[in-house]
């Protein structure tokens, strides 16, 4: 899929990798610094962007131990998810999470939508698809509907677009910490320790204040 998803070979080597130790992470090795820097989505904050599909394999097998990272993460960082636009199903699927996002129920959902995907054999590729899927677990339906197709959820999609394009993004799941370094969880080593690289880098960030 125009290598925009690793293969299950750089998977399989991503969970026996060398593992991210402090004294051992460096730039052009672990991770990438951006030639020009993106601005934070919220200033005075350390920001960690991860750029994901729902219908990533291994997104969804980043997830637990992401999550149980993100709820440990200081009142000095905000975490933000955004969809990876790479058009047809990436853009369906990065519709939909915009659309939960604005409608404040993604938090409830999210997991769901990933298990419903990668568990239920369940596409979510038709917006009537979704909604009724949706509705089960507790979003109303034609509220969904209308905002999934309102011009709120396209602005979001040009913003998701143009910020992929900055971090010069070519697969996920992919992190960015403070809009200045890139790294993703095959060069990291795997998924504990592509969180050490954001641990190292966000103390980076931290001290240089």
């Amino acid at each position: 899929m125009r290598n925009l998803i690793f293969s299950a070979a750089l998977a399989t080597l991503s969970l026996f990798g060398v593992g991210a130790h402090a004294d051992s992470i460096e730039a052009g090795k672990q991770y990438v610094e951006l030639a020009n820097p993106v601005p934070v989505s919220q200033p005075g904050k350390i920001e960690v962007v991860e750029l994901f599909w729902y219908g990533c394999p291994h997104c969804y097998q980043f997830e637990p131990t992401l999550n149980a990272w993100v709820e440990k993460l200081p009142a000095d960082v905000n975490f933000v998810r955004v969809p990876a636009l790479f058009g047809r199903t990436w853009d369906i699927h990065g519709q939909l999470f915009i659309t939960l996002d604005l409608m404040k129920v993604e938090h409830k959902v999210h997991k769901a939508v990933f298990d419903a995907i990668h568990n239920e054999g369940k596409k979510l590729a038709d917006p009537d698809e979704m909604a009724d899927f949706l509705a089960g677990q507790g979003v109303d339906r034609e509220a969904f509907l209308s905002t999934y197709n309102s011009f709120a959820v396209k602005g979001q999609m040009g913003k998701a677009r143009q910020l992929a394009k900055a971090y010069q993004i070519t697969g996920v799941p992919v992190l960015i910490v403070n809009g200045k370094y890139r790294f993703d969880v095959h060069s990291s080593g795997g998924p504990e320790e592509a969180l050490k690289v954001a641990d190292f880098l966000i103390d980076k960030e931290r001290a240089a204040r």
